[in-house]
């Protein structure tokens, strides 16, 4: 029989719709049982794609003797941390603060109020029995140890993360964001790229701030080894070869064997990134990586409502990363293309991926030397491999297909959009900047509620509100929108939604964005989201757009909030440059100074794609020729004209943009 889990609509949720487990979802029908009876809780989080969250799943939540263990001493509520990031934001830190450590599947044990007394993420099947049965013996015979634990980890999960206030600095130096990168630079990986750590995550953000600050501080050396990482990870087994796309993470040190997972953050973030490594420096490859990118979203993720779906699961029949790899043997499909495929694919016939004894195609730079051996040019090589993997895709599209969560977030969605904003306004392609606007449709149409943001679409379950993540990345897409089309409403849409944000969220004694709105469900605490991850933090994402929206609607209430909230993190940034990524970049903005380059007459569109052309990470873009936002005031013209202007100072009306980009030559040095 299904349990209380047959009515969701998260994939998550529902793939332990028919566990023993009596599960129910998080909502007040199982807090008040828990209360009632007297009974701790189990909090279960995990998300559709996590493998070791189907492992546990079928190892004890399967098992009946254990779910006959959890069913007769605790209330078991299971949580899709992607639906409710709150929830998972809390109970993980207090997972984080009890073993050191988190991750998925992640477990806590509560008491009937959702106070947190025990958790971890994935147990073996004795263990978890094991300590399902000492806490439930704790909790009858000495309950009050339980409530004594619950009463002193609270109140560290209260005070994570939270911040004194500082004053604001009157400048911030070249020495306090080489304070950031020098001890950030020991951990480069100069053999593999990324970092000499495994697993490895591609991490955009940190490569971003990487980019931009090497491109702004003449610093060659850390250009050299963003553009040697991109490389690595693009010719690696973390991206798919055959289908576009990147999965979660790779293993291993080398890119070599992801964990197949294939999640639409990523790949929006990546978008962006590879789309400005190829500004900086042009690259077929980076250009290749961004189209087959989009071409495997909009393939497999895209829905007729303009909106993305989530994640592709890592496993399929049960096996992780089924769906992707090869035996030598499938290369047959190819015909006289074959051997030549293996070769470049580095396909074995013991497997290249030694434990499986299977083959995860990934490219090698002795692999190009191949190509020059076989008599063709790069052009020649370029259309003939997207014909080898056109059939190669056509073999694999007849396979059983990963699980699909079709949950569609509002956060993930505007990551995304953006990503394809970033490489609309680099290659110029038409197509990416209508599924982008497919996007921005699908979230004020399905994502919105009295002029407020959801974090998904209603459904006949329940509403949930918007989170601060999904304002920011929503504001932030917006203002990337208005940037590439000179079109107001998506401006004046992130101004809106930036002043919900500020009502909502924005805490001003404190001087803190929190995560969850102040009318939203009261949870054990509020918490804020001031580190970056493998997303940018909801606050520094906020603040970022504080600083462009000030600029752009000449608002100096919003700037004075962004240098409220930036100055009181600032002193944390260099202790952990990788975990302050996003800051980071607003502090390369607030030394280095943003370029506010504006752009009138009927031609402006097509001065924007030539600016688009040359690599200015600091500047805010504005144009058109009827505008009302300060910066444009009186520079309504029908002739071409380009001003550059920062600080409330604007050069004289330049007549090419290769006038524009002199100025900025000469002004940086």
């Amino acid at each position: 029989m299904a349990n209380k889990l047959q009515g969701e609509s998260s994939p998550y949720l529902k793939q332990h719709e028919h566990n023993p487990v009596h599960w129910f979802p998080w909502g007040e029908e199982a807090l008040n049982k828990a209360k009632e009876e007297n009974k701790l809780i189990i909090v279960s989080i995990g998300y559709s794609a996590c493998h070791w969250c189907h492992v546990m799943e079928r190892e004890s939540f399967e098992n009946e003797a254990v779910a006959q263990t959890m069913n007769k001493f605790f209330v078991c509520i299971k949580v899709d941390r992607e639906e409710r990031p709150d929830i998972d934001q809390i109970y993980m830190i207090a997972v984080q603060l009890m073993t050191n450590s988190g991750g998925w599947p992640l477990n806590c044990i509560c008491l009937p109020d959702g106070r947190p007394i025990y958790g971890g993420t994935y147990f073996k099947p004795n263990d978890w029995q094991q300590v399902l049965l000492q806490i439930a013996q704790m909790w009858e015979e000495k309950p009050e140890v339980a409530i004594d634990y619950a009463e002193r980890l609270t109140q560290g999960i209260i005070q994570a993360e939270k911040l004194p206030i500082q004053t604001i600095p009157e400048l911030y130096s070249l020495n306090d964001i080489l304070q950031v990168v020098d001890p950030w630079k020991e951990q480069f990986d100069g053999k593999n790229g990324g970092y000499t750590r495994a697993p490895k995550f591609p991490l955009p953000n940190n490569w971003i701030f990487f980019l931009r600050y090497g491109y702004l501080n003449h610093d060659q050396a850390v250009v050299d080894h963003v553009h040697f990482t991109l490389e690595k990870m693009a010719n690696g087994g973390i991206y798919d070869q055959i289908g576009g796309g990147f999965a979660r993470y790779s293993v291993d040190g080398k890119w070599h064997v992801p964990h197949f997972e294939k999640m639409l953050y990523d790949n929006g973030q990546l978008l962006s990134l590879y789309s400005e490594a190829y500004q900086n420096r042009p690259h077929i490859l980076y250009k290749n990586i961004v189209e087959e990118t989009i071409a495997w979203a909009e393939r497999e993720m895209l829905d007729p409502n303009g909106g993305f779906y989530s994640a592709l699961d890592a496993d399929s029949e049960g096996v992780e990363g089924k769906f992707y790899t090869f035996d030598y043997g499938e290369f047959d499909v190819l015909g006289d293309d074959a051997e030549l495929a293996r070769n470049y694919f580095n396909i074995k016939k013991s497997g290249n991926w030694t434990e499986e004894q299977i083959n995860i195609p990934f490219v090698t730079p002795e692999d190009q030397e191949l190509i020059n051996e076989a008599g063709y040019s790069e052009e020649e090589w370029h259309e003939h491999l997207k014909e080898i993997k056109a059939k190669l895709l056509e073999y694999r599209s007849k396979r059983v297909r990963p699980g699909l969560d079709h949950k569609q977030l509002t956060t993930w969605n505007a990551l995304f959009l953006k990503g394809l904003v970033d490489a609309y306004r680099t290659f110029g392609n038409a197509h990416f900047l209508d599924l982008a606007e497919g996007i921005a449709n699908f979230i004020e149409e399905h994502c919105c509620q009295n002029g407020r943001l959801l974090h998904q679409p209603s459904d006949h379950n329940r509403t949930i509100l918007g989170f601060l993540d999904d304002y920011a990345f929503t504001i932030e897409s917006y203002i990337a929108l208005y940037e590439a089309t000179f079109e107001e409403k998506w401006l004046e849409k992130a101004k809106s939604y930036l002043e919900i944000a500020i009502s909502q969220f924005f805490d001003d004694q404190e001087a803190i964005f929190y995560y969850s709105s102040s009318d939203a469900e009261v949870l054990i605490a509020r918490k804020s989201e001031i580190m970056d991850n493998v997303i940018p933090a909801s606050s520094s994402t906020i603040v970022r757009s504080l600083f462009k929206l000030g600029v752009l609607f000449d608002n100096s209430r919003y700037t004075e909030i962004a240098d409220r909230v930036f100055a009181n993190v600032f002193p944390h940034i260099k202790s952990y440059g990788s975990a302050y990524s996003n800051w980071a970049i607003q502090l390369l903005e607030l030394h280095f100074g943003v370029w506010e380059i504006a752009i009138t007459g009927d031609e402006g569109q097509a001065w924007r794609k030539e600016l688009d052309q040359y690599y200015v990470p600091n500047k805010i873009t504005l144009g058109g020729t009827k505008s009302s936002l300060p910066l444009l005031e009186h520079k309504n013209t029908v002739d071409a004209r380009a001003y550059l202007c920062q600080k409330k100072t604007c050069s004289l009306p330049q007549t090419s943009i290769e006038n524009i980009i002199e100025l900025i030559n000469n002004k940086q040095g």
